[in-house]
């Protein structure tokens, strides 16, 4: 009688102590669930939208540095403003459990860029951050106006896209006034 009292009492409390740990477990589990269960678009979309971002920051930086030019300078300032407030807005608008990379830049993009200097590096930037990058980046957005299942995201890009067609048309107009071809 007194094993079968203490084999009670044992389990009750091995019950007792299991259960705060699987409530705790639950609740890890509902979150990282969360960030499963977002609809493949707008995963894409927060993915490329947080790479193009940081590639922009990441090249203006490189612009300040290497570039002579003041209009190159010029864009390039307020590539990284902007692109840096954007980039606030989209993890602001993320769903809680959702992780927003901040620092994932293209690396190919800015290796092209590392070694040119003045003209040349202009010419790049130009060419491959202010058109090529601006021109991605609406079709992303675009695509998540559109299509994206996540009411915040969704509207975030929404938001953001006159911003980002702005930047495509200075990218243009700065490629004009320099003789750069697209």
């Amino acid at each position: 009688m007194k094993h079968t009292t203490t084999l009670r009492a044992a389990l009750a409390a091995s019950v007792i102590a299991a259960v705060p740990l699987g409530a705790i477990a639950q609740r890890e589990a509902a979150s990282t669930t969360i960030a499963n269960d977002l609809p493949p678009v707008d995963k894409a979309f927060v993915q490329a939208a947080s790479s193009a971002g940081s590639t922009e920051i990441d090249a203006a930086k490189l612009a300040t540095k290497q570039s002579q030019d003041k209009d190159v300078k010029s864009f390039a300032h307020h590539m990284m403003v902007d692109h840096m407030k954007l980039a606030m807005q989209l993890k602001m608008a993320a769903p809680h459990g959702v992780t927003v990379p901040m620092n994932n830049s293209d690396p190919s993009a800015l290796d092209s860029l590392k070694a040119l200097h003045g003209k040349e590096f202009d010419t790049a930037y130009i060419q491959k951050i202010g058109i090529q990058g601006h021109q991605e980046a609406v079709q992303v957005f675009q695509k998540e106006a559109a299509e994206g299942q996540n009411a915040k995201l969704k509207q975030a890009a929404q938001k953001a896209l006159p911003t980002i067609q702005s930047h495509l048309k200075m990218a243009q107009d700065l490629a004009a006034k320099k003789g750069v071809q697209p």
